[in-house]
């Protein structure tokens, strides 16, 4: 256990913190999922509208540093190989 004064306020900070990302993550999971479930299930244009919505989230946890830029860019690009095939079926 702590015993200086600035340990014990890094370790309630860092609390603070942990509570703050587990948050943000679960959201930003459950955004994902709900675009990849539309992709699978959806018409293209409700696949586009949360095709945005993911990567505006994705973008958003990136700048925070909740998510690395580029597991963000590569979720990014997962998800819009997928909408581009949905287009291309619902297309052809």
């Amino acid at each position: 256990m702590a015993h200086s004064l600035h340990r014990k306020k890094r370790i309630r900070q860092n609390l603070t913190r942990k509570m703050r990302n587990r948050a943000r993550r679960s959201a930003l999971k459950t955004r994902l999922r709900t675009c990849r479930e539309t992709l699978q299930r959806g018409t293209p244009e409700q696949a586009e509208l949360r095709f945005r919505e993911a990567c505006a989230a994705l973008d958003r946890e990136a700048a925070r540093g909740t998510l690395h830029r580029n597991a963000a860019a590569r979720r990014k690009s997962r998800l819009a190989a997928r909408l581009n095939a949905l287009k291309a079926k619902a297309a052809g």
